[in-house]
């Protein structure tokens, strides 16, 4: 499921979950949940993440927006947070 050329470096964390970085793009698999992801930080370092179940999220500073696979919205900036 990873390529090796697009990764740099690999890792299994605490939670069972393998991790791939260089640094521009990520991805990894957790085995537990069966969810993949993948990562990319574009030239603004806005942080694009999307996983295997439909999933996607928009991030940067520890704020952003998430679409869910159920067509629910959450967002997070620095003074509120929610859901539609």
């Amino acid at each position: 499921m990873l390529s090796t050329n697009a990764f740099a470096e690999c890792a299994t964390n605490a939670r069972g979950e393998t991790v791939c970085g260089n640094g521009q793009t990520a991805g990894g698999y957790n085995r537990n949940t069966g969810t993949a992801w993948t990562s990319q930080t574009n030239q603004n370092g806005v942080h694009t993440t999307q996983t295997n179940r439909g999933g996607e999220a928009q991030t940067k500073n520890g704020k952003g927006v998430v679409h869910g696979p159920d067509g629910k919205t959450c967002y997070r900036t620095a003074n509120s947070h929610g859901c539609n």
